[in-house]
């Protein structure tokens, strides 16, 4: 469903720490906060998680002829 976006984000794993990109449009901005946060914590660890949206539809069963 491309007009709902893709959603990237990058959560930090070292424990107690907590701190996330939040969502972002852009891959590049995600990696870029997780570069900084390395910059100033020294946390080397971080997960990735890449969201996107599907719309599914039920068919309608046909009707029966009678």
């Amino acid at each position: 469903m491309p007009e709902s976006g893709v959603t990237f984000e990058v959560f930090c794993t070292e424990p107690g720490c907590g701190e996330d990109s939040g969502a972002q449009e852009e891959q590049e901005t995600a990696q870029e906060w997780a570069l900084r946060h390395t910059g100033r914590t020294g946390h080397s660890l971080f997960q990735r998680v890449v969201t996107d949206h599907a719309r599914v539809t039920r068919e309608e069963p046909e009707k029966e002829l009678l």
